[in-house]
């Protein structure tokens, strides 16, 4: 019981792998907010859990702080955040990337890390503790040709958790990233651009392990970076790759 008596909210947390580590976050003794745009699946993963559901557009500034508000009211307080919304483009030549998709892509993947800090910060500041973990990719190390501007976005959130966990250091509170490789989940079509064998065994031959990730991968190394037995860890982008970075 790892996380027991703690809160957290898991952004993006109706599927993959968001539920993947509402289900262990859960299993370890946390009260878990899950949170998603999509209203149904945050309600399914919440039954599973026993959790909290809510609707949840991260990149809305006001469907953030009401989301917070509704954590402070049903659970007390928020003690863990975890930033796992996340969205890409197909790939496509840097060039031919529409603006709107552009703008998508960031405001999903980087605007929605600004907008949670702004509503949960103060709560982990008053408490004296807290743990964010957010969601990156190994596109922010290691970026694939014609996904640009979802690898950016990714190295972003990178250098926003560690310039966030050198700052909220001293008021106790921890920030790190998890670096995913492509798993199976809802975004998996995205990355590769058709889901077909060959297209798999082409993108698996860049894993040394020879798999994709999985929910329970990242709901592991989550767990982990949240707990008490990462105390000392802040401002690290921890790889959950199978060796593809390296």
């Amino acid at each position: 019981m790892r996380l027991e008596g703690k809160r957290a909210i898991v952004t993006g947390g109706g599927s993959g792998f968001g539920a993947g580590i509402a289900r262990a976050f859960a299993a370890e003794g946390a009260r878990v907010m899950v949170a998603d745009i999509n209203e149904e699946a945050s309600r399914a993963v919440a039954a599973e859990v026993n959790g909290v559901a809510a609707r949840a557009d991260v990149a809305s500034g006001p469907s953030v702080d009401a989301m917070v508000r509704r954590a402070r009211e049903v659970m007390g307080g928020v003690d863990i955040l975890v930033n796992n919304a996340g969205i890409t483009h197909m790939p496509t030549p840097l060039e031919d990337v529409s603006e709107e998709e552009f703008d998508r892509v960031f405001a999903v993947n980087c605007k929605s890390v600004y907008l949670t800090a702004r509503a949960v910060v103060p709560l982990m500041k008053e408490s004296g503790a807290g743990a964010i973990v957010n969601i990156a990719s190994t596109a922010g190390l290691s970026p694939r040709p014609k996904l640009n501007w979802y690898n950016a976005s990714k190295g972003w959130m990178i250098t926003a958790t560690k310039t966030m966990a050198v700052e909220l250091a001293p008021s106790g509170i921890r920030v790190n990233a998890l670096c995913p490789v492509a798993g199976e989940t809802p975004l998996l079509v995205s990355f590769l651009g058709e889901d077909t064998p060959e297209m798999r065994a082409k993108f698996l031959a860049t894993i040394p392990i020879g798999r994709f990730s999985t929910p329970e991968d990242l709901g592991r190394a989550a767990l982990f970076l949240a707990s008490d037995e990462a105390s000392m860890i802040t401002g690290t982008a921890m790889e959950v790759d199978g060796g593809r970075c390296i």
